[in-house]
């Protein structure tokens, strides 16, 4: 085999590959032995047919569109692992030149190559300092939480409804003295202050008693899903039949020895660590965000086409393992959601040309800094993923190949780059300060 690489505009390039004449007879005749159990030919059984009849009866090419199919992603791949320098980012699209018996079997292939980054500014990016101090409140609301997992629900008898009650009402609407379809409902636990009814429907229930007939009067939306209804007003007769209440364990030394604490100041100091190490995590993230949107806003890169389509149908196929994940497939989301393929794909655009840009100038930070992952810094990360699927090491690196394992050190590499940037970046103290430097 050969390959001649022609390159085009804007990062893509041609590739023209040329199996032999013999590699492309093998592939016929894998097409054959693929094809003949659907061939019948008179005075032979199926499957029995012999090739050169075959082919006499319906034409020499009979054989090629199988063949193709067979010789070009192999040959595709043989060079491009023979030729590693080029670095294809895209699918091909793919043309065939020549396709005859007896002659070397030649094709095309369009794709797009990685494109060089001009690095602008990447040490010492300005990016928002971001408070990550605790507050007492926020300790409170995290173990509030907490004890609301553990709340129980009782019976209220003795008093009238309040705010956060569990009321249980028959209700029915009705619209100019008119009951409406979709207004009524039995026994129906509704959460004073959930805002799950409209208006202020909950509102008018506080300090009602178990046995009270109240008339609720309200006003629909005018956004209202039912058009009938939206922006009308309406009665409903509602009966009080019960009220429940959500009561919360006490915080007592007691209570959280049963979640592994000496005392409630234990307790309170896990609660704030946990909430630290959470702002924390937040607030690189948000640096990391910021300050790779700089450096891609300071660098120059032409990127193909063909390379963001390429990134928008990794996404989709993300996107669409996630909702099967959820219970749902592709084509019933579309149903649901009423968009296409074609519009999921179109919303991807922008988010897979960010991460391209993202990876790029990541990359190229790697380059320049030196930041290659190191052998121990593999075999660490190595160590890691296996934990992550309680699999032994070894066992490990022998279930993946040597494109997965070059992945896994071009991980390590972005993520030391990551590190590298952030350790680099200047804090500026408010957001507003920051535009105002950088309008100067």
């Amino acid at each position: 085999m050969s390959l001649t690489v022609e390159n085009l505009e804007h990062n893509m390039a041609s590739l023209t590959i040329e199996a032999s004449a013999e590699d492309f007879e093998k592939a016929c005749q894998s097409a054959y032995q693929k094809q003949k159990g659907r061939i019948a030919l008179p005075g032979f059984r199926k499957g029995k047919a012999p090739r050169k009849l075959i082919e006499k009866m319906y034409g020499v090419e009979v054989f090629y569109e199988d063949a193709a199919n067979i010789l070009v992603p192999e040959a595709y791949r043989n060079e491009l692992n023979e030729h590693k320098e080029l670095e294809v980012v895209s699918r091909p699209s793919i043309d065939i030149v020549q396709i005859e018996k007896g002659k070397p079997f030649i094709f095309k292939a369009e794709v797009a190559l990685k494109p060089p980054v001009e690095l602008g500014k990447y040490k010492g990016v300005a990016c928002t300092k971001i408070d990550t101090s605790v507050s007492d409140d926020e300790v409170k609301e995290r173990i509030d939480s907490e004890r609301e997992k553990d709340s129980r629900i009782v019976e209220i008898s003795d008093r009238p409804i309040k705010e956060n009650d569990i009321a249980t009402i028959d209700f029915e609407g009705f619209m100019d003295g008119v009951a409406f379809d979709g207004g009524k409902g039995e026994d129906h636990d509704l959460t004073i202050g959930s805002h799950s009814f409209i208006d202020n429907f909950e509102d008018q229930l506080i300090g009602k008693s178990i046995g009270d007939d109240v008339e609720v009067n309200v006003s629909f939306p005018e956004e209202y899903h039912e058009k009938s209804l939206a922006g009308k007003p309406a009665l409903f007769k509602v009966k009080i039949k019960g009220i429940k209440e959500k009561q919360l364990p006490e915080l007592t030394d007691e209570y959280v020895s049963d979640k592994g604490f000496e005392n409630i100041k234990a307790y309170e100091d896990d609660a704030r660590k946990k909430i630290e190490e959470r702002k924390e995590n937040e607030a690189r993230a948000k640096h990391e965000d910021e300050i790779i949107e700089a450096i891609v806003e300071d660098s120059k890169m032409d990127i193909p086409e063909a390379m963001i389509d390429t990134e928008a149908d990794g996404l989709v196929e993300s996107f669409n393992q996630r909702i099967s994940y959820q219970g749902l497939s592709p084509e019933q989301y579309m149903q649901y959601t009423g968009t296409t393929p074609e519009k999921l794909k179109k919303d991807m655009m922008s988010q897979a040309e960010k991460n391209i840009k993202s990876r790029l100038v990541l990359d190229a930070i790697v380059k320049a800094e030196g930041l290659e992952a190191t052998d121990e810094e593999y075999e660490e990360e190595i160590k890691k993923i296996a934990g992550n699927y309680y699999m032994d090491v070894d066992r490990f690196k022998d279930m993946i190949g040597d494109s997965e394992k070059e992945n896994i050190r071009k991980d390590v590499g972005m993520q030391k780059a990551v590190d590298f940037i952030i350790k680099e970046a200047k804090e500026t103290k408010t957001k507003e300060k920051k535009e105002k430097k950088e309008k100067k």
